[in-house]
């Protein structure tokens, strides 16, 4: 992945989660500059919908409306985002395990283990190119290490709903 070594000049933002599905995406960023998430926004927007444009030989809009976001202002929930965001895969194989729970937490875990599309791999301290995206520094310390990153994530797994 060429793309990771080059010069892109100055971050606007910091990745610090991500999970990419098939029909939308979730992005867990920390603004470096005055307005930095509405310009990436803006760049990665414009930029994915002429990449696509250009290989489906097509024209137009392909997004529905403007991204949405929202000002984490405390602790427990950026704490509980982090995870939100990296368990959301799940609903590919699973899809009603938010209303219901996860049906099979083994299945659901190996499956998330497995998924290249989300920064939950490199939160497990998998070495992968794309880890290059991920600015692990720019939040709190939540777990002191991976292990007790993975506890976290099976307790959501294995989480009684109907409690």
């Amino acid at each position: 992945m060429q793309w990771l070594q080059m010069d892109r000049g100055e971050p606007l933002i910091d990745i610090a989660a991500y999970a990419l599905m098939p029909n939308h995406f979730h992005l867990l960023v920390r603004q470096r500059k005055e307005n930095g998430i509405s310009n990436f926004m803006q760049k990665l927007m414009t930029g994915y919908t002429m990449y696509f444009n250009t290989k489906n030989k097509r024209t137009g809009t392909l997004f529905q409306g403007r991204y949405r976001s929202e000002h984490v202002q405390n602790d427990r929930y950026l704490k509980y985002l982090i995870s939100y965001i990296h368990l959301n895969p799940i609903k590919l194989i699973d899809p009603a395990w938010k209303e219901s729970g996860i049906v099979n937490s083994t299945r659901a875990k190996k499956f998330l283990e497995q998924y290249r599309y989300s920064s939950y791999i490199d939160y497990t301290d998998v070495p992968r190119k794309e880890r290059g995206i991920i600015a692990m520094g720019s939040l709190p310390r939540y777990w002191k290490t991976r292990r007790e990153f993975r506890k976290e994530i099976a307790d959501w797994l294995t989480y009684n709903h109907s409690l």
